[in-house]
């Protein structure tokens, strides 16, 4: 049996191919076991969330670092971390909302009337202008500005977007568009010359008109400060000063909620603008922030390519490995004593996704033609800020960044289907996604792509790097404490990473590069 069994092995090699024989190699090294031993620490209690940042994420990435190294990554530049500092704001001491009105002033208490948001700061005065839900969408034809001076003045907008709940709206029916973004309401009221902006909830849609803002500690007492917004340092603009207003403003200025509602119904029925000056009121507002620098990082793992032209290329892999934290849950209304927000599936399943992707490239004898980074990402979910802060300032130059796999909830819903988002981005990465899947075997789905913008591969498209995104799609434990490990599917986490590691070997080893569609440049 000794002689017969080399000759059978020989016979069968001489069957397939030598690629399909390196790319079984690598994926005989993905394995369900290690998947569960890292997420299992990953999602764990006593990592509390891995908050962007928080001394528990830096355990998270010194983990993630050191599994990198056991499986033969190498670092960059003597290190597995790329540090990426932020601005931490915090509310200050002195904030106030003052309505005057035919000689008649009415202040607003912070909390209760009016919650500030974490954009702007300083004090401003000035003569206040309706301005409907405060969009210019040109591609819709839609312009609440149309018509209406606003510079130096400041601006009052609802909340949302015209028709939310109509499944026909111009505003990709009830799924929000970038312009119902209170971010966008108020960097297009400066753009238009508006000093600040009042948003208010719009009473076409809620019957409870309590002001948002952000949700501060200082206002919300059972929030812990790691709950506070943080920014790229780098990019720290300071915006014109926001709030958030609530009934009691809006009775004030319009005299009774009806009148406000009755414009807004006008305004969805129409798609006009209602835009107007409101006679005889000004209003003084003053946002005061204190601020501390501080810092976190992205994890990564490098492989270099084997060819001496190809090598100088790059194929990211990445997911991020951050959640929300943990809150109190009288804070959030909840009984239970559960207070982690563990994110077992968001994104601790992604993590160990491109963990097991990077084991079956770093202990394979065979390299890839081009180099290979794997980057778990920092600071997501406080608006892709990592994957931001990389392609800003990348490790590999962009124009040598041939493309950017992106793993994203992959361990929950049926272990057949998958949802494919980036498709319509590149048809060179929708083909080669779907021809290696064909030996996989997961239903692809194509309706994903609404929420292209809500995770890190839109930063590198931004650039014009090709991209693909893996997800198996929401559920109901999104971003709640019940997102834990003994909901995963660890063998779903399994079958996408060789799917990943399929596409990966792919795209380091052909001599072609993907391109984007033409025109399609993400925003």
């Amino acid at each position: 049996m000794k002689r017969v069994l080399p000759f059978i092995i020989a016979v069968f090699l001489m069957g397939c191919s030598s690629e399909e024989v390196v790319i079984d190699a690598g994926l005989s090294k993905i394995s369900s076991e290690s998947i569960f031993e890292n997420i299992a620490f990953l999602a764990s209690d006593s990592l509390k969330g891995r908050n962007t940042p928080s001394a528990e994420l830096d355990i998270a990435a010194e983990f993630i670092a050191e599994r990198f190294k056991q499986y033969g990554l190498k670092p960059i530049n003597g290190s597995y971390f790329q540090r990426v500092e932020f601005v931490k704001i915090d509310l200050g001491d002195e904030n106030y909302f003052v309505l005057s009105k035919n000689g008649e002033s009415i202040g607003f208490e912070i909390g209760s009337d009016f919650v500030p948001y974490n954009f702007g700061e300083g004090e401003i005065e000035g003569e206040i202008v309706f301005a409907g839900y405060g969009i210019t969408a040109k591609e819709y034809g839609y312009d609440d500005y149309e018509g209406i001076d606003v510079k130096g003045k400041i601006v009052i907008v609802l909340r949302d977007e015209p028709q939310e709940n109509d499944s026909t709206s111009i505003f990709n029916g009830i799924h929000p568009t970038r312009y119902s973004f209170p971010r966008y309401k108020v960097q297009n009221a400066f753009e238009h010359g508006a000093i600040g902006v009042i948003i208010l909830p719009d009473p076409l849609n809620h019957l409870i008109l309590k002001p948002r803002g952000y949700a501060w500690p200082k206002i919300f007492k059972n929030l812990p400060r790691t709950s506070l917004p943080i920014q790229l340092s780098y990019l720290r603009r300071e915006f014109i000063p926001a709030i958030e207003a609530g009934e009691k403003f809006i009775k004030e200025v319009f005299g009774d909620v009806q009148v406000l509602r009755d414009i807004q119904k006008a305004i969805d029925e129409n798609l006009k603008p209602k835009s107007f000056k409101i006679e005889n009121a000004k209003v003084k507002i003053k946002i005061s922030f204190v601020k501390e620098n501080v810092y976190a990082n992205n994890v990564v793992g490098f492989i270099e390519g084997s060819d001496a032209k190809l090598k100088d290329e790059v194929i990211i892999v990445g997911a991020h490995y951050d959640h929300i934290g943990y809150f109190s849950p009288s804070a959030l209304g909840l009984a239970q004593e559960d207070s982690i927000y563990n994110g077992a599936d968001d994104n601790a399943s992604g993590t160990v996704g491109i963990m097991e992707v990077a084991k079956a490239f770093g202990l394979s004898r065979n390299k890839p033609n081009r180099s290979i980074l794997f980057i778990a990402f920092c600071g997501e979910e406080k608006g892709l800020l990592g994957s931001r802060y990389y392609v800003d300032n990348p490790i590999f130059p962009i124009e040598k960044t041939v493309a950017m796999v992106n793993l994203d909830m992959i361990g929950r819903n049926s272990i057949d289907s998958l949802i494919l988002i980036g498709w319509s981005y590149s048809e060179d990465m929708k083909r080669l996604a779907e021809e290696e899947n064909k030996v996989i075997g997961f239903k692809f789905s194509y309706d994903g792509e609404k929420d292209f913008p809500r995770s890190d591969q839109a930063n590198f498209a931004r650039k014009g790097v090709p991209v693909i995104f893996f997800h198996s799609g929401e559920h109901e434990d999104y971003h709640k404490v019940s997102d834990e490990v003994n909901k995963i599917n660890i063998s779903k986490i399994e079958k996408v990473a060789k799917l990943c590691y399929r596409v990966v070997y792919r795209l380091a080893n052909s001599r072609i590069r993907p391109k984007l569609n033409e025109g399609k440049l993400a925003d």
